[in-house]
């Protein structure tokens, strides 16, 4: 079975937020190739723009905080389902508040086996509605703001991430290829989270 993983990608996304977990599951792929074992993963990256830019050429683009382009596959408005949903952070103000992003998220979660956040990308499934009375994490810097924008949320600190199967969020930046991994050793196998985090030459441990 290869799932298909939906990452946005935003206007001031922080980078490592979006591209470690997407290394992650590339580099998961390459490894299980090498069996000649059909690709586990199919990430398809998604614009928060719901419609073509000026700028925009055939591949809808979006600039990351520190001027880093980057394109994506399809624009929000025309993004299916999937199977796992990961929603990156950075500067999140204009993308929670964007109600084709939202509404994305609303339909991909009830058939995704799990969607998730790195950092601030917490802000943006709450915006959506789609966190509840369990526990929920984003970076050390952000979480007084989480708990006073949302102050139904169960907010906690001092953890790299935290998954309860169908929802998972993860603490900042480098905290999001942990939680890539972990989902990669859930939804696959320990050993290629192990092997990829190798190839990768990371020092991780699943918690």
């Amino acid at each position: 079975m290869t799932r298909r993983v939906g990452l946005l990608l935003f206007d001031e996304v922080e980078v490592l937020d979006a591209c470690g977990p997407f290394e992650v599951f590339s580099v998961a792929n390459r490894v299980v190739a090498r069996s000649g074992a059909q690709p586990p993963f199919e990430v398809l990256l998604v614009s928060a723009r719901p419609e073509a830019a000026e700028d925009d050429d055939a591949a809808p683009r979006v600039r990351a905080r520190g001027g880093l382009r980057l394109g994506a596959d399809v624009r929000v408005d025309d993004a299916p389902t999937c199977d796992v949903v990961l929603v990156p952070g950075g500067v999140v103000d204009v993308v929670a508040a964007n109600t084709a992003v939202l509404a994305w998220l609303q339909r991909c979660r009830p058939g995704a086996e799990v969607v998730a956040s790195v950092c601030t990308g917490a802000f943006v499934l709450a915006a959506a509605g789609l966190l509840d009375e369990r526990p929920v994490t984003t970076h050390w810097e952000d979480l007084d703001d989480l708990r006073t924008a949302h102050p139904d949320l169960h907010v906690v600190g001092d953890v790299r991430y935290l998954d309860h199967g169908d929802l998972a969020t993860s603490a900042g930046i480098s905290a999001g290829l942990d939680l890539a991994l972990h989902l990669v050793a859930r939804l696959e196998s320990p050993e290629l989270a192990t092997a990829t985090a190798r190839q990768m030459d990371y020092a991780w441990r699943d918690a």
